[in-house]
């Protein structure tokens, strides 16, 4: 089964393995059988070293599968732009996984290094951003520097050339998958890595450590299926008719408010033609989808609350069969510079809520970079 390894770049095909049964060290040479080279990824020399050659592909360690352990790894790379790093906890399918990279063009910034889950094959550093998951690091540039993985539980720490203290401590992996197979994964730049080993450890205790849900967030959502975006009119509501014929999905936000819709549905991978153009920002995009999200707002009194929302990339808020707002917050989108992560402020909407039951309805579309949204009322009363 073919699997994204991020926005539409390309595709990589993982094989089924045989998990390890006792703690195992590995040492497995570049010109090994046991590595699955694939996209743009071989074997070769670089700087008087064998290694792997890596630039838009992975080589994927086969016959092998990891919970907790040790990834050690010498890297280098001459590009002055990339994404390079190691897949982990990889599913059998390659739809979910966690992914530590380092990005050359962001050396010495704040997000030169981010970790991201992939979750149905996309990837959702937009959702999951700032402590533990991004950090400031000094990418060497055609110098080897070693890297290294420890996981251990719902945790993990990586490290960047300095192995006495870590680059980033992911305090909380959010894959959800506590077993799977490792990869060294380049999206873009070339990258050479050499010296991989790779070392299990006893398994430690599955502790998660999630952040607080915040007073006023609206946890209980019903998901619609996914659709093409540009077969459908989100300029209006969902007429009674169609909202009746959908099999609806009851989910719920995860702290801080989160509603991940890439955990319930496969990422789309359009080609955002204004990544590179910022005037191509209104047109159409084909390849983005839509999902519905559905929620009910009980009021004690007729009132105006002030919801505040954070999505990526496109929304539209629908009150009561009212259309409230229209609004796009995509990677490139507002600014040429504009990240597009959520946050809870990214925008604000003024509901009348009427005294009873409320219907919030949500059309949230992606384009790349984590699929979903979260909500929050300012000072709800009953």
């Amino acid at each position: 089964m073919l699997r994204h390894l991020a926005l539409c770049a390309f595709t990589f095909l993982f094989a089924s393995v045989v998990a390890p049964q006792t703690p195992t060290t590995l040492s497995v040479p570049p010109d090994s059988p046991r590595w699955d080279l694939q996209g743009q990824a071989k074997a070769t020399e670089y700087q008087g070293r064998k290694c792997l050659f890596v630039d838009g592909g992975a080589a994927v360690l086969n016959a092998f599968e990891m919970r907790d352990g040790v990834v050690d790894v010498d890297v280098a790379t001459p590009a002055t732009r990339g994404f390079f790093g190691i897949q982990f906890r990889i599913a059998g399918d390659g739809a979910n996984a966690e992914w530590v990279y380092l990005r050359q063009h962001k050396s010495g910034l704040a997000d030169a290094l981010q970790y991201t889950p992939v979750l149905n094959t996309g990837l959702n550093w937009q959702i999951y951003n700032g402590p533990g998951f991004t950090g400031a690091v000094d990418i060497p540039k055609d110098i080897w520097f070693h890297l290294r993985l420890e996981v251990a539980g719902a945790q993990a720490k990586f490290y960047v050339k300095d192995l006495d203290k870590p680059a980033l401590v992911m305090n909380d992996l959010k894959s959800g998958i506590q077993k799977g197979k490792v990869a060294l994964a380049v999206l873009t730049g070339a990258t050479y890595f050499s010296n991989f080993e790779i070392r299990t450890t006893p398994d430690a205790p599955w502790e998660r450590r999630l952040p607080p849900m915040p007073p006023g967030a609206l946890i209980k959502w019903s998901l619609s299926p996914s659709y093409d975006a540009l077969a459908r009119n989100l300029e209006r509501p969902l007429a009674p008719a169609e909202s009746k014929a959908i099999s609806w999905q009851d989910v719920e936000a995860e702290p801080p408010g989160f509603v991940v819709i890439n955990r319930y549905r496969e990422s789309p991978h359009p080609r955002v033609s204004f990544a590179n153009d910022f005037s191509k920002r209104l047109e159409p995009q084909p390849g983005m989808r839509v999902v519905y999200a559905r929620t009910s707002i009980d009021s004690g009194r007729d009132q105006v609350k002030k919801l505040y929302i954070g999505y990526s990339d496109d929304v539209s808020v629908v009150l009561n069969g009212q259309i409230l707002f229209r609004g796009r917050s995509a990677q490139n989108f507002r600014d040429p510079g504009f990240l597009g992560i959520i946050s809870p402020e990214n925008d604000a909407v003024y509901l009348p809520l009427k005294k009873g039951r409320n219907e919030l309805l949500l059309a949230v579309s992606e384009l790349g970079g984590g699929w979903g949204f979260i909500c929050r009322l300012a000072d709800l009363e009953d």
